[in-house]
């Protein structure tokens, strides 16, 4: 039987011997840990042992003393860390961790501390999330996996050698990225090293699409939705008065198309990033196609059903609910914003001028104050209801989902988007830790002490 995960101060200790294996704990956490008298045992950090014969002392309670040639060979920085522990007795381990990889692409200059870009910050709410509860976190580029990483201290990342990680959270910025053959072989890597990965790829607009269009709870939430084809654009053009184009891999908000119809055969036909007053008038319905794939240079893209949503103050609005893998493998609402559009916008995002407020005052602004709370909690039901579908119905393992969900004037939300790469820009960043930092290193060490419970199975 395996004991209780627990957190532990890991200590080095310079030793007399040469080659000694000898740790000390103290009997409290002997005994908390279950170890059944053993004193001799296998210690795990990542995916490298060593075994090790104890010493019972008086340190504190908590407290682990390791030679600093465990620090070494584990390539941990031979200081104090706090990591948390759990002895699998099948196997007589004792796992210390979890260690935590996050993959990004960066290009740090010699000399120079890396720039994280957008998630710069977020990895720093990251470690000090890990330092808190107990694990050690790196930043790394797949070209340099288990070659060179960064780990926060002192309000530095410094680089160093890292030890190979019990799981990766894959944070890369480029859709091309991952679809090149070196990162493909990356992938590959990781497969024979059995180092799970999670949130492993982008998902497209299509693809989402195509996995929920038959679930019956949730078909009816979902626009209209087909691949662009000159005879899908004129079929969406005959039947809906607003309809929008959008590439399958897009994101931001970007290359978005927006067609609403002015006359039996006219359109006027708009684009992300420009403003209403310069939007093309009168288009005939036969120009439009190819007024599109000049404007979308051959990129695969959707067309889809436009839903007349609730705005806020005559700005465009949507919701972005950010949901989180909890301990249990459970989807867990981490945080919902309202997303309000920049002037004459007809997208929200953030990253094209938007801004957030808090959803339900964004919905009180449109319904009574108990309707506002209804549709708040159907806001929640659908993206937790899409969450566990995608996940399931997608490879590889899911841990965090951005979801976007839109309301219609009758109170009824609709499924826009779902990102498996969300933006940290929605969470509140003013000197607090996110509440998705606290979620992924929940995640992350979920499945660094499950894997380990797998294979003693």
């Amino acid at each position: 039987m395996s004991g209780s995960l627990t957190s532990v101060t890991i200590l080095p200790e310079k030793s007399e011997e040469t080659n000694s294996r000898l740790i000390k704990m103290s009997r409290r956490l002997y005994h908390y840990l279950q170890m059944e008298n053993h004193r001799e045992l296998q210690i795990m950090v990542g995916t490298k042992t060593i075994r090790a014969n104890i010493q019972i002392s008086d340190s504190l309670p908590r407290e682990l003393h390791m030679p600093e040639d465990f620090f070494t060979y584990f390539s941990l920085p031979v200081r104090k860390v706090n990591l948390q522990a759990k002895y699998f007795s099948g196997s007589n381990t004792l796992k210390l961790g979890p260690v935590i990889g996050l993959l990004t692409d960066f290009s740090p200059k010699n000399g120079e501390e890396p720039n994280f870009r957008s998630i710069h910050k977020f990895c720093e709410d990251l470690h000090q999330v890990v330092s808190e509860n107990g694990g050690f976190l790196y930043v790394f580029s797949f070209k340099h996996f288990l070659q060179h990483g960064y780990y926060f201290e002192n309000g530095s990342w410094i680089g160093t050698s890292p030890p190979a990680p019990d799981v990766i959270y894959n944070r890369i910025h480029s859709r091309i990225l991952e679809n090149k053959q070196e990162f493909v072989e990356f992938r590959g890597t990781l497969e024979q090293l059995a180092i799970p990965i999670f949130n492993d790829r982008f998902l497209s607009k299509w693809e989402v699409y195509d996995q929920l269009k038959n679930e019956h709870h949730l078909s009816s939430y979902i626009p209209e939705t087909a691949l662009l084809s000159r005879d899908t654009l004129h079929s969406f053009l005959q039947t809906y008065e607003t309809i929008f184009i959008k590439p399958i891999h897009g994101s931001q908000g970007k290359n978005i198309i927006k067609l609403e119809k002015i006359s039996e055969d006219q359109f006027t036909l708009q684009t992300s990033g420009q403003s209403q007053a310069d939007a093309l008038q009168a288009l005939a319905a036969h120009e439009i196609y190819q007024e599109i794939k000049l404007l979308m240079q051959n990129r695969i893209c959707i067309v889809q059903e436009g839903i007349s949503f609730i705005d806020y103050q005559s700005s465009a609005m949507d919701f972005r609910v950010l949901v989180h893998r909890n301990y249990g493998k459970k989807w867990e609402i981490t945080s919902i914003v309202a997303r309000i559009g920049a002037v004459q916008e007809f997208v929200s995002n953030v990253a094209r001028g938007g801004h957030t407020i808090k959803p339900v005052t964004a919905l009180r602004s449109k319904m009574a104050p108990k309707t506002a709370l209804q549709t708040f909690k159907l806001i929640k039901e659908l993206s937790l209801e899409t969450a566990e579908k995608v996940s399931a119905l997608s490879a590889g393992i899911t841990g965090e989902l951005g979801i976007d969900v839109g309301v219609d004037e009758k109170g009824k939300p609709w499924l826009i988007e779902v990102n498996s790469k969300p933006s940290k820009a929605f969470e509140d960043d003013s000197g607090k830790i996110r509440p998705s930092a606290k979620a992924i290193i929940r995640f992350c060490t979920s499945l660094a002490f499950e894997t380990l419970n797998e294979k003693e199975v």
